[in-house]
């Protein structure tokens, strides 16, 4: 299954090895959360189904939740942000389907339509 796929899957799932060690940057999954697209790849607690969002303004993507956190790049308004968790103020995800995945602050971003 590729990056880009949009599918989810469904059906019994099973890790039929290890859980595969993934760049953290572009792929959304962290120890206690993962897209459900990678259900079946990696073992995690629990797998969200991403939430599409938009930025109202331009905004850094940053690796922690914290205002000074390390910028991972500098996001358009308008850009297409997939929200898979939101705790503390700010989101955790990915930009689009494919792109960086990091926080955004919660009042940045606005549900897509």
């Amino acid at each position: 299954m590729g990056l880009t796929e949009p599918t989810i899957p469904t059906g019994q799932l099973a890790l039929s090895g290890p859980s595969e060690k993934l760049d953290a940057a572009h792929w959304p999954v962290r120890g206690d959360l993962a897209h459900i697209r990678l259900a079946g790849r990696c073992f995690v607690p629990h797998y969200a189904v991403p939430m599409p969002h938009r930025l109202k303004v331009a905004a850094p993507l940053r690796r922690t939740a914290q205002a000074e956190g390390e910028v991972l790049a500098e996001l358009p308004a308008g850009a297409a942000f997939d929200v898979l968790d939101m705790a503390g103020g700010w989101h955790w995800g990915q930009v689009g389907d494919d792109g960086f995945v990091g926080y955004i602050p919660a009042d940045l971003l606005e549900p897509a339509a």
